[in-house]
Order: C-alpha cells, then structure tokens, then sequence
C-alpha cells in the first residue's frame, strides 16, 4: 500500500497496482477498431473516392510546410484523404515526386492516428519533421537532428509495444536510417548553415511539466533534444511493421532566452523542412523499385 494524496494535502491510501496504461494489454491481438472501418465510413458519408494517398507522406506539427505550400502555390488537395480531423496537401519535390503532408498533427496520439489512417491509405513511407527545445548544447539552434531512437515519457507507446521493451524506442530500420543519414548531411553540408546531427530525442506528452529534474535526467540519459511525437511513432513502425524516420528541428532552448528563441529559420523553417524531407526520399527511393514509388508528378 502507499501513500497517494499526502504530498497534495489529502490523505488518500491508493493500492500499489499498475496503472490502467501499463494494464489489459495483449500486443499481439489486433485492434476491434481499425483504421480501415473509419476511412470506409469517411469515404462513404464524404463521397470520396477509394484513391491512395502518396506513397511518401509527411507529418508537419507546426504546419508551417504546409502553410509555405499554400503561400507559393506548390500545395493542392489531396482528393482521396478520408480523415475526419485532418487535411492532406500534396506537395511536389524538386524532382517531380509528390509527398502528402498533414499539418498540426501535434503530439504523440495524434500523431499515430494520422500515421496509422495514411498507411492504411497506401502510405509506404512516412517522414516527421518537428519543432523541438536543445536539451545538449550541440550549437545554437536551428539545427536538425536525426532520430535514432526516443526516451518514451509518453503513453502511446506503451499501446504498442510493451514496458519490457526499454526505456527508449529505436528507429525500427537501421538501413533506411543509415542512408537517409548520408543524404541528409549531403544535403545539408556545413557550408549550408545547418547543422546535422543523430541521436536521441526525449518524447513527452507534457510540454509544460519539462522541469530541471527531468531535464538534468534526460541528459544524463545521452538525450539531444524534447520532442512530442518520435517515440510513439517508432514504437507504432516497430510493431505494425511500417517505415517511419523521424527528425527533430532544434529551434528552441525552452523558451529559456528572451528575444530570440524559437526562431526557425528561412520561412518558419519550410526551406530547411523542404531540404530534410527531399534527402529522406531519395533515401527511400533508392531502396525501392520504381513500381512501387507513387505520386511522380506529370
């Protein structure tokens, strides 16, 4: 038994079990509700047509790609997309493929819903880009890491693979990491003016309760950068057997420094997320038959 109300003023006794997050869980039985029923229902209401989306997609939080793609003109609707909370712009490369991009998808649970309705919806590769705060002084931010693997401090996760599992998810495909890697310090040399960098991000659901203690902890932990989505992203690639690489875009010391925090960069950093996401494609492509890359533009 323990104490669970005391340090708040009540003296509340609470059994010691596991919360329900880390209970009734059978990783290998599949969901009763899936992403399919939902889509099918959208489609049906929505009159939409049973159209893929492109095979490369990507999760914009802050949407400042995708509002970038609306300003120039670069953007369109995607005509098949069925997600009742969401919006899909298709957004052509410069070499002619086109990605689909969902903005404001902030956070872990969000962020696996759309993941989970774009690979249901012929996805076959998905790119995260996402604002994060500098845990390690790698610099002065804007830099890019590459995420190789998260501190999982949030509970999506934990629905899709197990405690025993590890404190930290890693990116489930070390080969498309290894290349995605090459192209990205290719396209991102140290004479472009952003720094690259691979490691560790921390994954929270709780922005505003980042304190000194799990800060200090995290670092202890080899931990670069605080993000909101990569370790339940990971942990749904790992189990469902999707491609997903996940990047952080240090722009931020936590608000730490008046005047000049969370600045991004050319057009709220959409020029650096262009350049980011143009080096994981082609990273992906290389390691796909050309039949199977959809969305080539005309």
């Amino acid at each position: 038994m323990q104490d669970g109300g005391k340090a708040f003023g009540h003296e509340c006794i609470m059994p010691d079990i596991p919360p329900p997050l880390l209970q009734a869980k059978d990783y290998a039985q599949p969901s009763v509700f899936r992403p399919e029923h939902l889509l099918r229902e959208a489609r049906r209401q929505r009159g939409l047509p049973d159209r893929d989306v492109p095979a490369i997609c990507v999760l914009d939080p802050d949407g400042d790609l995708v509002r970038y793609g609306w300003h120039r003109e670069r953007a369109r609707p995607s005509p098949g997309w069925a997600c009742y909370h969401t919006e899909l712009a298709e957004i052509t490369l410069k070499d002619g493929t086109v990605v689909g991009v969902v903005g404001n998808a902030v956070g872990a649970p969000f962020a696996v819903l759309v993941a989970e309705q774009l690979f249901a919806s012929g996805c076959r590769f998905l790119i995260s880009i996402t604002s994060a705060g500098r845990i390690a002084d790698l610099g002065e931010p804007p830099y890019v890491i590459l995420i190789d693997r998260a501190l999982r401090d949030e509970g999506t996760s934990f629905h899709y693979l197990p405690p025993e599992a590890g404190s930290f998810v890693s990116a489930p495909n070390p080969v498309l990491l290894a290349r995605v890697e090459a192209e990205l310090r290719a396209a991102l040399p140290p004479a472009s003016g952003t720094p690259v960098h691979r490691g560790a991000t921390w994954t929270t659901d709780a922005p505003y309760r980042e304190t000194a203690t799990a800060i200090t902890d995290a670092a202890a932990q080899g931990v670069l950068a605080v993000e909101m989505e990569a370790a339940a992203l990971y942990a749904f690639a790992a189990a469902r057997g999707a491609l997903v690489t996940c990047f952080a875009h240090v722009t931020n010391t936590m608000g730490q420094r008046g005047g000049d925090d969370f600045e991004k960069g050319e057009d709220e950093g959409a020029v650096t997320a262009l350049r980011v996401i143009d080096a994981a494609a082609k990273a992906f492509r290389t390691g796909e038959p050309s039949s199977a890359i959809q969305g080539k533009a005309p």
